[in-house]
C-alpha cells in the first residue's frame, strides 16, 4: 500500500533502510559470481558476502543512533538476511558443498521464526535478537564465508591440514546447534510474554 503522506515515505526510506534494501541488490551478483566455476569469482563472491553482512550492522546501528527504527525497518532487516543466507544454503547443497538436511532445518528454522515475530507482532510483543540469535548469525556468516571461500582455496591453509571447507562446514553446524536453541530461546520468551498478560 503506498504511504499516506510525505511523511510516512521518508521514513521508510531512511538511509538505514535504504541500506538493507541495498543489502538484497547485493544477492544476484553473489549468486552469480558463486555459480561460475572460476576460483577468483568466489573471492569476489565471498567479498560481497562479508559486505552484506557488514552492512546488516550497519544499518541497525544507524537506525538507532538516528531515532529512525521503523515497522518497515523491522520487517524488511531480517527479510534480507533470511534471503542471502537462503540462497546461498541452496547454492551450497547444488553444489555438494553442504549437505541437503542441515540446509533444510535451517531454512525451516528462520521460516519459523519469522512466523513467530509475526505472530508475536500481532499481539504486540517484540522479539529482539538476544545473545543466541547474535552467535547464530556470526557462525553461519563464518560458515558460509568458508564454504564460499572453499571454492578458490581448496588447498590446505599453510602449516596445516585444514582448509576453508573443513572450517566452513563446522562453523555451519555449530550455528545449526546455536539456531534450534534460539528458536527456543525465542519462542518461550514469546510464550512467558503472553501467559504475563493472561493471554489465552
Amino acid at each position: 500500500m503506498k504511504p499516506s503522506t510525505p511523511n510516512e515515505y521518508e521514513q521508510i526510506w531512511n538511509l538505514p533502510n535504504s541500506i538493507t534494501m541495498g543489502r538484497l541488490l547485493l544477492i544476484p551478483p553473489v549468486m552469480l559470481l558463486l555459480d561460475a566455476d572460476a576460483p577468483h569469482r568466489a573471492l569476489w563472491a565471498a567479498a560481497l558476502f562479508v559486505i552484506a553482512a557488514v552492512l546488516d550492522l550497519v544499518d541497525g546501528w544507524l537506525a538507532r543512533r538516528r531515532d529512525e527504527v521503523t515497522f518497515f525497518g523491522k520487517f524488511m532487516d531480517p527479510l534480507a538476511d533470511k534471503v542471502m543466507v537462503t540462497a546461498l544454503l541452496i547454492m551450497l547443497v547444488a553444489h555438494g558443498r553442504l549437505a541437503p538436511w542441515v540446509a533444510i532445518v535451517l531454512v525451516t528454522r528462520e521460516f519459523y521464526v519469522s512466523g513467530l515475530r509475526m505472530l508475536a507482532l500481532n499481539e504486540r510483543v517484540e522479539i529482539s535478537a538476544g545473545a543466541g540469535g547474535k552467535a547464530k548469525t556470526f557462525l553461519q556468516v563464518s560458515g558460509v564465508t568458508g564454504l564460499i571461500l572453499a571454492y578458490a582455496i581448496a588447498a590446505p591453509l599453510p602449516g596445516t591440514d585444514i582448509g576453508f571447507s573443513t572450517i566452513g562446514t563446522a562453523l555451519v553446524y555449530a550455528s545449526l546447534v546455536v539456531s534450534l536453541w534460539s528458536a527456543y530461546d525465542y519462542t518461550r520468551g514469546f510464550v512467558l510474554e503472553l501467559r504475563r498478560r493472561g493471554a489465552p
